[in-house]
């Protein structure tokens, strides 16, 4: 397996190049922003009750909203989830009436369930009188060109995961989100463009906001935190929406002035600046198991040199049976809770039983090595994170072995 590893390493340097240039970039867009907001030590005080003039968490959102070219920003560890996130904005933007539509296909698992069409959830939008549409996904692609003829006048929010989900689909590059949204304006010009920006963070240059997209939200416990926010999310975008969000997440008249920070904004200041970084490390994963899982005949999405819109590395294991052991052996080299086996379980949010190895220091942080799946055909794993790259090429090594000992 050594053998295979250096072989794999020699052919994707290009590609490792690649991800090192874009997270230098990166870097220099965070400590320009940092540096022009005048970040300091002050900021990285605590607070507690009301926390009203909280100056940390005002300069956290201004910080947030300069680094993803926003006009303002919410964030906050009070979100528990990316899900949670992206719900806030939701029910913040959208009234009874409204229509919501989807122009990815199907949305994640969790986001199925806030919305209420596929899967009944009390408190849904539906429930609420949204009412929802998804435009088919042609070839596994999005269908900008039929965005004209799908779109209507009444049609509120169009929704856009970047990220592949639980499905085999190409993740969004930023060029392809600019080409949607400018299909959305150029149909309806009044309809907010929202981007699902989990996992998404850092893998290019350009993020949502700067292209085309009214709003943005995703997790601090995967791309963005750098591994070391605790917890939390963010919705980024024109301030009238973010707005709009904030009083969904406190109340209405209260919004973004209110929230204590307790013991977090040094780590999420300093998750920020790591995170360029810690992606990067987390690409050079993906990228790493691609070829490795290529060679040993398995198919790949994407393939080593393929496009990156997410961290995600999809592998199809054709079994259930690959599928627990894989995640097994991610788990068995873990940091944390290594002597764990895990179980596929109905988690909660999800149609199938799903099965996650996440042996990480911040529970559930996709952003370190982890692996999930919903046990569903093709039976594909979902391989992400990965704090160093000799981390993740451990993990991944140790996975491959362990299938390679069960044929």
């Amino acid at each position: 397996m050594i053998d295979l590893k250096n072989i794999v390493l020699a052919e994707v340097a290009d590609n490792f190049r690649r991800v090192d240039d874009v997270a230098e970039q990166n870097t220099l867009k965070v400590l320009n922003a940092m540096r022009r907001l005048k970040i300091s030590d002050a900021h990285f005080k605590t607070s507690t009750g009301y926390a009203y003039g909280d100056i940390g968490r005002e300069k956290l959102d201004a910080l947030f909203a300069e680094v993803f070219g926003a006009e303002a920003a919410l964030v906050r560890t009070q979100f528990v989830s990316g899900t949670h996130a992206l719900a806030t904005a939701l029910f913040g933007v959208l009234r009874p009436g409204d229509e919501l539509v989807s122009l990815t296909g199907a949305p994640y698992d969790t986001l199925q369930t806030v919305i209420g069409h596929a899967h009944a959830a009390q408190g849904s939008l539906k429930e609420f009188g949204i009412s929802y549409r998804e435009l088919p996904l042609a070839g596994g692609k999005v269908d900008v060109d039929a965005i004209k003829h799908f779109l209507t006048p009444k049609t509120k929010l169009a929704l856009i995961q970047r990220s592949r989900g639980y499905s085999l689909r190409e993740p969004l590059s930023v060029a392809d989100i600019e080409r949607i949204c400018a299909a959305v304006k150029a149909t309806n010009p009044q309809c907010v463009t929202f981007v699902d920006n989990c996992y998404g963070e850092f893998v290019e240059t350009r993020e949502p906001v700067e292209v085309g997209a009214d709003m943005a939200a995703g997790s601090l416990i995967k791309n963005i935190g750098g591994g070391l926010a605790p917890t939390g999310g963010y919705i980024v975008g024109k301030a009238a929406l973010v707005e709009q969000a904030s009083y969904r997440l406190t109340a209405p008249g209260m919004g973004g002035e209110l929230g204590a920070s307790l013991g977090t904004p040094r780590l999420l200041y300093q998750g920020l600046f790591t995170a360029p970084h810690t992606t990067a490390q987390a690409l050079k994963g993906a990228i790493f198991a691609a070829g490795l899982f290529g060679k040993l005949g398995y198919k790949t999405h994407p393939l080593p040199e393929g496009m990156r819109g997410d961290i995600i590395q999809a592998i199809e294991l054709r079994s259930a049976e690959r599928l627990i052991k894989f995640c097994r052996a991610i788990q068995e080299f873990s940091p944390v809770d290594s002597f764990a086996a895990p179980e596929p379980w109905d988690m909660p949010g999800y149609a199938d039983k799903v099965i996650m190895a996440a042996g990480t220091f911040v529970q559930g942080a996709s952003i370190e090595l982890s692996a999930d799946a919903p046990l569903r055909e093709p039976y594909a794993v979902y391989l992400q994170g990965g704090l160093t790259f000799e981390h993740a090429a451990i993990g991944i090594l140790g996975a491959a072995q362990a299938l390679e000992d069960s044929l």
